[in-house]
């Protein structure tokens, strides 16, 4: 790949620079802990992978972080998968999460907006008081330190109060939003047997409510383990018989109370999308995303008690879990439930404006549907304090980044991010002090050891590879749930480079030092930033007798769109008229979410399978995407090969 992009579209000035965190860090660290004082960020990335234990010394150090028990060494084992981190201390992430509340009590901590897009605070004194009373509560309840406490939730002040409480008794939490169906919500939940239940009664989206009560029952159903469920009444409805209401945990006023808990005790679990079989259950730890949080929210988006932070996001997705850490750097966040596009395609602006945004994260597909809407957010917006805005969920486009530039400002730093719910952060991105060139994110986070290999292990520069990394990072899972001898784990991450984690995307790591991302370079599916997986797709779709088989792709599109197809292979006599159409859409919408419904139903032959009967995936989003057949698929591994060159051909037509 030759570099495309010689002039940045944006250059901090040297004031941004110098009173920039990451500046005033480095300094520090060089006087403190041999960092080097010269040569900007690119010598400060090299020190903090060259001198890892070193590098996260002087991030708790920086940072304040409060051990009960002093650590041993920073780093017991180096090994990955199975990396021990500060051995032997103690800490507590919601301690930490409220730490702010000791000198900023009567400012929000947090902005809560719904659809009228006015936003309420919460205070840092009332969300403290009310993580302590349910604190309380959820010991009274009988949870102890590791039990599961779950949440079906949107993105409300309640989902963080929760999050906190559960990490402050030193509980395990884990979150689906609202929009899932029951099935999905089952698939994760089951997993890990949660003892309490926060649920609501229903949610406000695009202007509509939607009564979820139903959904509950089957929760509760479906969930044996259950000893309490706390009732939410978003819509006003009644308790359901047998429920706690929300009110009644958080009325006392009483100091929370921190379980002081090993720094690899497990604070939440994620999920992953489950494209073959059920989704992962990715469990991170209390120490590991503290550190890990303070350092990317800290250091590279640059955020502190002045900031407000805005991400739209679920409850169902990493970044909400990764906003709610903004309070670890005493910044306010801004929480949105609603409809990112209600009553209009700029609602996301209108929410930056009136909350005082100074970082708004979204996602590429909505810079670029603000696009192709003819939105003029600067036109229409005073977004005089956003500072930076970000995106992930997929790459950003050059034409984003020029939209961005041209309508938001072009003293605008943009910050396009990649990670995975797999580290809960970025492996690349947001970094206040360099420039920012068109479709490319700025560089590889700090103790993050970045490359782009080659199929024999071999780094590439200006090349697509693999994205690896060669270093464990303390956020990376300390495992999944109910894989108790590590193999979901190791086989998910290093199976292809022993010892390395690949993470399954397409990357070229330029010889600037910036990373441009390509795509996903397995089948994972990935819309508007929420993985999900094609195992829902089928069990859904194809309980309808009219189908036989189905297969379904995600395929980034070169102007940033994303092309979704299902493909289904019919029962013979049944034909795909509109009401089968109708049929699959409204089963996908009602059993998985709205936003796993396919953008196209295509009649095809046949579902190729490897010899093992496995349906190929990534082969055919290969050929979809225009590669050749004979460097798509290795011929001997399929069942039918004839079956192949319907999507050859129309890839063909497509093109």
């Amino acid at each position: 790949m030759s570099i495309v992009n010689p002039q940045p579209l944006w250059q901090p000035d040297p004031q941004r620079i110098a009173r920039a965190q990451v500046t005033q860090f480095q300094a520090w660290a060089a006087e403190n802990h041999g960092a080097p004082a010269e040569g900007g960020y690119a010598a400060l990335h090299r020190w903090s992978v060259d001198e890892l234990e070193t590098f996260w010394t002087a991030v708790t150090e920086w940072f304040d972080v409060r051990f009960s028990t002093p650590y041993a060494r920073v780093l017991g084992d180096r090994s990955m998968p199975g990396a021990q981190w500060f051995p032997g201390s103690t800490l507590n992430y919601a301690e930490h999460a409220l730490r702010a509340a000791a000198t900023r009590a009567d400012e929000p901590a947090l902005l809560h907006v719904d659809e009228s897009h006015e936003p309420r605070p919460v205070t840092w004194s009332e969300l403290r008081r009310q993580v302590g009373s349910l604190a309380a509560e959820l010991r009274a309840l009988g949870v102890q330190p590791g039990d599961r406490v779950s949440g079906y939730l949107p993105n409300v002040p309640q989902a963080v109060v929760a999050l906190l409480a559960t990490a402050a008794v030193g509980g395990v939490w884990t979150s689906c939003a609202p929009d899932f169906g029951a099935r999905s919500v089952l698939d994760r939940f089951q997993q890990v047997e949660p003892v309490v239940l926060f649920t609501v009664d229903g949610y406000r989206y695009g202007g509509k409510e939607h009564d979820r009560r139903e959904t509950v029952a089957e929760l509760r159903r479906e969930l044996p383990t259950l000893r309490a469920v706390v009732h939410i009444p978003i819509l006003g409805t009644e308790a359901p018989e047998g429920a706690l209401e929300w009110s009644a945990l958080t009325a006392a006023d009483v100091e929370p109370v921190f379980e002081q808990v090993p720094f690899d005790h497990p604070l939440w679990v994620l999920y992953s999308s489950g494209t073959t079989g059920l989704p992962k259950a990715i469990v991170q730890s209390q120490g590991g995303i503290l550190v890990e949080h303070l350092k990317q929210l800290g250091l590279h988006c640059d955020l502190g008690p002045e900031d407000r932070f805005f991400w739209y996001t679920s409850t169902g997705w990493m970044m909400w879990n990764f906003l709610v850490s903004g309070l670890l750097t005493g910044t306010t966040i801004v929480l949105y439930d609603g409809s990112p596009g209600y009553p209009d395609t700029g609602a996301q602006w209108r929410i930056a404006e009136r909350t005082g945004a100074t970082l708004y994260g979204t996602s590429a597909a909505y810079v670029m549907a603000c696009r192709k809407a003819d939105v003029h957010p600067a036109r229409d917006f005073d977004l005089s304090k956003v500072q930076c805005v970000a995106t992930t969920g997929s790459p950003l486009p050059p034409d984003g980044f020029r939209w961005l530039h041209d309508e938001v400002r072009d003293d605008l730093w943009i910050a396009s991010v990649s990670g995975g719910t797999d580290v809960c952060s970025c492996f690349a991105g947001a970094v206040p002090t360099l420039p920012v060139h068109v479709g490319e994110l700025q560089a590889a986070g700090l103790g993050t050891d970045l490359q782009s290999w080659d199929p024999s292990g071999k780094p590439l520069i200006d090349e697509v590879g693999e994205l690896v990394v060669t270093n464990p990072m303390p956020s990376m899972p300390i495992h999944f749930w109910n894989d108790p001898d590590g193999s979901r784990y190791h086989d998910s991450y290093f199976d292809t480079y022993p010892g390395v984690w690949r993470h399954g995307d397409w990357i070229t790591i330029t010889s600037r030092g910036s990373v441009v991302i390509h795509g996903r370079s397995d089948s994972t599916l990935n819309r508007q930033g929420v993985r999900m997986g094609s195992a829902d797709i089928y069990e859904a779709v194809e309980r309808l007798p009219e189908i036989k088989e189905s297969l379904v792709i995600g395929i980034e599109q070169a102007d940033g769109g994303y092309w979704m197809p299902l493909f289904v292979h019919l029962v013979p006599g049944a034909s795909l008229d509109e009401a089968l159409l109708k049929r699959i859409k409204q089963t996908i919408r009602e059993q998985l979410s709205p936003r796993h419904v396919p953008d196209e139903v295509i009649e095809v032959p046949g579902v190729p399978h490897t010899l093992t009967g496995k349906r190929i995936e990534v082969p055919v989003k290969r050929l979809l995407q225009g590669t050749p057949l004979d460097k798509a698929v290795n011929p001997g591994s399929i069942d039918n090969l004839d079956l192949l060159h319907f999507y050859e051909e129309l890839a063909r037509k497509r093109a």
